[in-house]
């Protein structure tokens, strides 16, 4: 390997340049080292981005897919040359946590970090990396598609999950960007019986319905749930995911949920309150966090190898490594959905 690689640096807000840096090795034992494929801009890149969260200067990216190129002495799962898909949470996928089914919340985990870069040091590689069968595609598109279940993908089909998105269900999804795009395809691949989803862009709307949505409602917040209601008879939708994370997404996904029914939350939460009295009088389930995408993985590269589901529609720019400053851009300004950067 090279000594040093490019890679992109947040360094104040609306501040994003790609630098020399030096390539990682292996610290731990339990490390993989991966030659990026491509990397992408994710919804949540945008909150230090904007000067929303504090900003340090800082290597950006937590979503990837790659080629194995270096592992510790531990690493017995995936070995150099595999073609792997990682969650954005590390995890071990032995400990307690894991096998409860939230890699996420994993005892020995945390978030992966540094991938927009050529190369990527992966910690806990066994349980973070899932290898993809029969090598790396020749396809760009299940190329991108398996990038989307890095992050996005997995995230919105947790919110679905969470959700309790099947066969004979209503679900509604609160928020237009890649993963509440992600939420309805995956309610809609889990046989949800109508899928509502939430948008005022043309663009966002028109992916919506190719993912699944039966319906696309313009309004928002209590007008938002209002039609939610009149689509449901009175009642409001046996599930709702919330793909935001701020106060009005909240409220409105509340508001559209039916006494009894599901709110999976998987927008990154941001100044958000729940009223204890609105919660008690709606009687419905908020299950959610970071999502445990590890846990979803393996079904969700079979469905993209099998072409059943092609999240990476979601992403509607691409732009080599050394435009990620135009890619923050584009998508601060909804310019883009999402964008993938081309290693």
């Amino acid at each position: 390997m090279d000594e040093t690689m490019r890679g992109v640096i947040l360094h104040a807000p609306g501040d994003v340049t790609v630098e020399d840096r030096p390539v990682p090795h292996v610290i731990d034992p339990t490390d993989a080292i991966l030659k990026v494929e491509i990397a992408c801009i994710c919804g949540s890149d945008l909150w230090p981005y904007r000067g929303l969260q504090p900003v340090e200067e800082s290597p950006m990216g937590h979503e990837y897919i790659g080629t194995v190129v270096e592992i510790g002495s531990d690493v017995k799962n995936v070995k150099v040359g595999d073609f792997v898909v990682g969650s954005f949470c590390l995890s071990d996928n032995t400990c307690e946590i894991c096998a409860s089914g939230y890699p996420s919340r994993c005892v020995n985990g945390g978030f992966m970090g540094d991938t927009q870069a050529q190369y990527t040091r992966v910690p806990q590689a066994d349980g973070t990396l899932v290898v993809v069968p029969g090598g790396r595609p020749e396809d760009p598109e299940i190329l991108a598609s398996l990038l989307a279940a890095s992050d996005v993908l997995g995230t919105g089909w947790f919110g679905a999950v969470a959700a309790e998105a099947g066969p004979g269900k209503t679900v509604a999804v609160v928020g237009d960007g890649a993963v509440g795009l992600s939420a309805v395809l995956a309610a809609k691949a889990l046989g949800s019986e109508q899928v509502i989803a939430f948008s005022r862009h043309e663009d966002r709307a028109a992916l919506a319905r190719e993912f699944g949505a039966d319906v696309v409602i313009a309004e928002r917040g209590e007008e938002g749930a209002a039609k939610v209601k009149e689509l449901t008879g009175g009642l409001g939708a046996h599930g709702v995911v919330e793909a935001v994370g701020n106060q009005v997404s909240m409220d409105q996904a509340i508001a559209s949920c039916r006494p009894g029914g599901h709110v999976g939350f998987v927008g990154v939460s941001h100044d958000q309150q729940i009223d204890g009295g609105t919660l008690f009088f709606s009687e419905v389930h908020l299950h959610g966090g970071p999502a445990p995408v590890r846990r979803f993985l393996p079904d969700l590269i079979d469905r993209i190898l099998k072409k059943e589901i092609n999240p990476g529609k979601v992403f509607t720019l691409r732009l080599p490594l050394e435009q990620a400053a135009e890619g923050y851009q584009a998508m601060d300004e909804r310019r883009a959905i999402k964008v993938l950067l081309e290693v």
